[in-house]
């Protein structure tokens, strides 16, 4: 494994089992060219589509993405996950991500609208039951889709002190803290209707953030305010340079580290676009299009030089070298992962 100043790179792949999927794969990854060696898999829970790591990156925590819903933890101080207790339930239907929130796991359970709460014990591990549940609710104009609140995506702002929820059945996103462990909504935000809102990213700046929309081809551009927890929608970007073929699905965002670019995948389209970031993070402006190098990028993840895709059609994940100075990935390698869901790096 790769070991630079004493700190290991690595990076954590979850992938859908009912599609054929490994489960969870851990690899090394080489800090100079970016590739991936996959060290070890672990097959411990149905579907872990989503992963997150603890602030210290010993720990790292995996949906699975089923009817019942669970979390589980994993210890990774090693090349292999070993699971830290039995999963836990969430209360909730289809858990689609998951992160580390004022000492819980947060879960967005997609199917049933809901945010859910999992204390973490000193040790990391996770207690044996959720400590509260917040219920979504509201619905959209698109008839197949948003019908009732479908939580996509939960994670921390910038300074910790809120969790933002991204839901694509009601157009909007929630605004919430914990409160004796449960989440409780402080505000919620819409976005246009029909847009419906699957991701966020936020700006390293703090003050914008960068919401991803399923339903049509665009990125939303917000303020956020994190003295007072809103979230101000400023204008809508299209991803891709003309009218898509057909339905487009776009679904992951991620933000360089230095803040310059913005890339979204499109699964439709299997494609990657390139956004430049002007102002203080406030403008994006499209630079263009690149393929993927497979189908259907369902997730992406960045570093300084380096956008990794995980392709669940086409099994694999491929890693792209970014022009430091117009932010186009270009093709590096990929290794082959069945049914491939998202990639963190630790």
């Amino acid at each position: 494994m790769a070991d630079v100043g004493g700190r290991r790179h690595r990076a954590f792949i979850g992938s859908f089992t009912a599609a054929g999927g490994p489960g969870i794969v851990a690899a090394a990854v080489d800090p100079g060219s970016g590739a991936l060696t996959v060290l070890s898999s672990v097959n411990g829970v149905p579907d872990p589509s989503y992963l997150a790591l603890s602030p210290t990156g010993d720990t790292l925590y995996a949906v699975s993405e089923t009817a019942e819903g669970a979390v589980a933890a994993y210890r990774v101080a090693g090349d292999v996950p070993e699971p830290a207790g039995a999963p836990v339930p969430v209360d909730g239907n289809g858990p689609t991500h998951l992160s580390v929130f004022d000492g819980h796991v947060l879960t967005a359970n997609y199917g049933s609208g809901s945010v859910t709460a999992v204390p973490v014990r000193a040790d990391g591990s996770l207690a044996p039951a959720a400590s509260g549940v917040l219920r979504h609710t509201g619905s959209g104009p698109h008839t197949r889709r948003q019908q009732g609140p479908h939580a996509h995506q939960v994670q921390p702002d910038p300074t910790g002190r809120w969790a933002v929820s991204v839901d694509l059945g009601t157009d909007s996103v929630r605004v919430c803290d914990l409160r004796d462990g449960a989440p409780v909504l402080h505000r919620e935000f819409a976005l246009r209707p029909g847009s419906g809102p699957r991701h966020l990213a936020f700006h390293p700046g703090g003050s914008y953030a960068y919401v991803v929309n399923e339903l049509t081809p665009s990125v939303t551009v917000c303020r956020w305010d994190a003295p007072d927890g809103s979230l101000k929608p400023l204008a809508e970007v299209p991803v891709l340079p003309g009218a898509p073929t057909g339905d487009a699905y776009p679904s992951g965002v991620a933000v360089a580290p230095d803040g310059r670019f913005v890339w979204a995948a499109t699964r439709g389209e299997d494609v990657l676009s390139v956004f430049a970031v002007e102002g203080e993070g406030e403008v994006l402006r499209l630079i263009g299009t690149v393929p993927c190098a497979g189908h259907w990028p369902r997730a992406l993840a960045a570093s300084a030089g380096f956008l990794y895709v995980a392709n669940e059609r086409s099994g694999d994940v491929t890693w792209f070298a970014l022009d430091p100075a117009t932010g186009l990935p270009r093709r590096s390698g990929s290794i082959e992962v069945p049914a491939a869901s998202c990639v963190v790096l630790g």
